[in-house]
């Protein structure tokens, strides 16, 4: 072990067990718990890749973007502070921070953002000894972080630990949904992996998009898309994946429909509560739209099997 790592070792042993527990209390602020369910499927795929724990990303990109509201991470897609530095070669911004005007990393995306932040972790040789810890010690990678030179701040891994109290963020670390129902690792590293790149030449590189609607993981079908492709590409099952959208192997996709990775719930969201039928759509796409059951629906609103939805039907989704 050489000696700067030893250093760090040393420093963030003495960092928890002498520092005096930072005073300010983070309210639960609908802007921070926005941004958390906004970004944390990205964070768990950032832990999945790179073994940095989904709750210390999700807290460094709370405190250093201000959830989302600084103005780095507005003008620049900078969520987590990252300076320049010599190597950098891709867009620039610059701020007063420690010192007048300087220049800091820019994105084309949030997510771009957060996979350079857990690259500059992983390959700067500040920071190696924090992969020696285990993936569920957020006290020790939030001062082993301080220690070893990620902010100037002497309170900042006090803060990180703070927020990822206060917020509950280490639930992340394991996968936990906000209903603390467990997900699939699986589904946060959903790169195809196509065996005939002659058939798929554009998308050897390719991820998913993993969104959300009712608190349940879905992506959006592309052009020619299918079940089979999409079970393949996120290592589901192809009987798990048909469950979970109630639907069955001759089903014809459409680019854009909805695809669920979990299944769906009993009713809709609080916050919608009936639709108006529109032309084309049947009662198996609005259930998808909604993310709750087909079966509900059709009890919801007393309807027969037979049932076609007419343009300007309104339809209960909750009982209340």
């Amino acid at each position: 072990m050489n000696l700067y790592i030893r250093f760090c070792f040393i420093a963030l042993f003495i960092s928890m067990f002498s520092a005096q527990s930072y005073s300010q209390k983070y309210p639960r602020s609908p802007k921070y718990e926005e941004y958390i369910k906004k970004y944390k499927a990205l964070a768990m795929q950032q832990q999945k890749e790179y073994k940095i724990p989904a709750s210390i990303t999700l807290a460094q990109g709370l405190l250093e973007s201000a959830a989302g509201t600084s103005r780095l991470a507005v003008k620049g897609n900078n969520h987590f502070g990252i300076k320049c530095k010599e190597e950098w070669t891709g867009g620039r911004i610059y701020h007063t921070d420690d010192a007048p005007d300087e220049c800091f990393r820019t994105y084309n995306s949030a997510e771009e953002s957060y996979v350079d932040h857990s690259l500059f972790l992983a390959k700067r040789k500040y920071y190696v000894s924090l992969f020696d810890l285990d993936i569920y010690d957020y006290k020790g990678w939030a001062y082993g972080l301080q220690q070893c030179g990620y902010a100037t701040d002497k309170s900042y891994g006090a803060k990180l630990v703070n927020l990822i109290e206060t917020y509950e963020l280490y639930k992340y670390d394991k996968g936990m949904t906000d209903d603390k129902r467990k997900l699939a690792d699986d589904i946060y590293e959903i790169k195809v992996k196509t065996p005939d790149r002659t058939a798929h030449p554009s998308m050897a590189n390719w991820r998913r998009r993993i969104h959300q609607t009712n608190d349940i993981h879905y992506i959006t079908a592309q052009e020619n898309d299918t079940y089979e492709k999409i079970a393949y590409d996120t290592r589901l099952t192809i009987k798990r994946l048909l469950k979970y959208n109630e639907a069955t192997g001759n089903v014809k996709l459409k680019e854009g429909d909805i695809v669920f990775l979990q299944a769906k719930k009993k009713y809709a969201s609080k916050n919608n509560k009936l639709h108006t039928v529109r032309e084309g759509e049947s009662l198996h796409s609005i259930s998808q739209l909604y993310g709750m059951r087909l079966k509900t629906l059709y009890k919801l609103n007393k309807l027969p099997d037979n049932y076609t939805p007419v343009p300007g039907d309104v339809l209960k989704l909750r009982k209340k």
